[in-house]
């Protein structure tokens, strides 16, 4: 239950709504600029989610005759904007915070109340948020992985709401609250940097991660012996989607139908250690003299059986 990005999505959208709810109750109950700001936070947290669930259904369509490709990079687009949203919670949070130190007002009512509604509070968004953490790296999900981040600063945000309702009840100073709301701001801000970063990768088309790209030389080097060689591979990311060509170079004597088995015989070698591969594989004689060349294939010619 809740294993797949859109039952997670879902389970997020009604997490998120019910910690709104008793978040906007706390903040009316205590006055509480740091719980109004983790209200307001959460708020835009619902419109991340919304958005990202959308962003996760699209990106889940088939290609099509405009969308050869695919439409993974709906969750590149989505997670920009959930991270877009992340950075104007943080500057709402800051400009609220700043302008109760600056009034003055930090009068904060019912602290106990607050401090059991913030405490509730964290403790559903860090069981939901790690879920969704967990679920975005198993299916490679951009979009739900946003959605998890943003929730995890939300839990952050939380945590030192309850410091400082915390501090306040044992010392008696308001001006606490403005400040750990300040802080708050600050986490979230980092959050939304993280994100964007992430989001964007995708979108300008950067290559594989490092551990990625290792991985599909060595899937390549382990065939040496039947290549000529290999060069130009390209790789980027698309949502969940990795794109990969490059040019192989065969023996000269190696027929059409025996070039075509190895192709085969290495996509579905790629595929299987890099999931939701797309791989493009253009080949190229050698231009090595055959009675120089020695790559044992083309003496003894391919094994027909190593697609097998």
């Amino acid at each position: 239950m809740f294993a797949t990005k859109e039952s997670v999505a879902k389970l997020s959208i009604l997490t998120i709504s019910l910690l709104i709810a008793l978040k906007v109750v706390a903040s009316i109950l205590t006055g509480s600029i740091a719980i109004l700001a983790d209200a307001v936070h959460s708020v835009i947290d619902l419109s991340g989610v919304i958005i990202g669930y959308i962003g996760i259904k699209v990106a889940g369509k088939p290609a099509d005759e405009e969308h050869a490709f695919g439409h993974g990079k709906a969750e590149n687009i989505a997670s920009a904007v959930i991270a877009g949203l992340i950075f104007v919670a943080a500057g709402t949070i800051f400009y609220q915070a700043v302008s109760r130190l600056i009034s003055g007002t930090m009068t904060v009512e019912s602290v106990t109340i607050g401090i059991y509604i913030t405490l509730a509070a964290l403790v559903i968004n860090t069981v939901v948020s790690w879920h969704a953490l967990r679920v975005s790296r198993a299916t490679d999900s951009i979009a739900l992985e946003a959605t998890a981040r943003d929730m995890f600063a939300d839990v952050f945000s939380s945590g030192a709401v309850l410091l400082g309702l915390v501090l306040f009840r044992l010392t008696g100073l308001a001006i606490l609250d403005p400040i750990v709301a300040i802080l708050v701001s600050v986490i979230i801000a980092g959050t939304a940097y993280l994100t964007i970063k992430k989001s964007f990768a995708g979108l300008m088309d950067t290559r594989l991660p490092e551990a990625e790209e290792t991985e599909l030389r060595s899937c390549i080097e382990e065939h040496i012996s039947e290549l000529a060689g290999f060069h130009e591979v390209r790789t980027r990311k698309a949502g969940n989607q990795r794109f990969i060509d490059l040019h192989l170079l065969l023996p000269k004597n190696v027929s059409l139908e025996e070039a075509h088995r190895m192709c085969d015989h290495l996509e579905a070698d790629i595929e299987s250690r890099l999931p939701n591969s797309n791989v493009t594989i253009h080949v190229e004689p050698c231009n090595v003299e055959c009675d120089q060349c020695q790559i044992s294939s083309c003496a003894l010619r391919i094994d027909v059986t190593l697609g097998q």
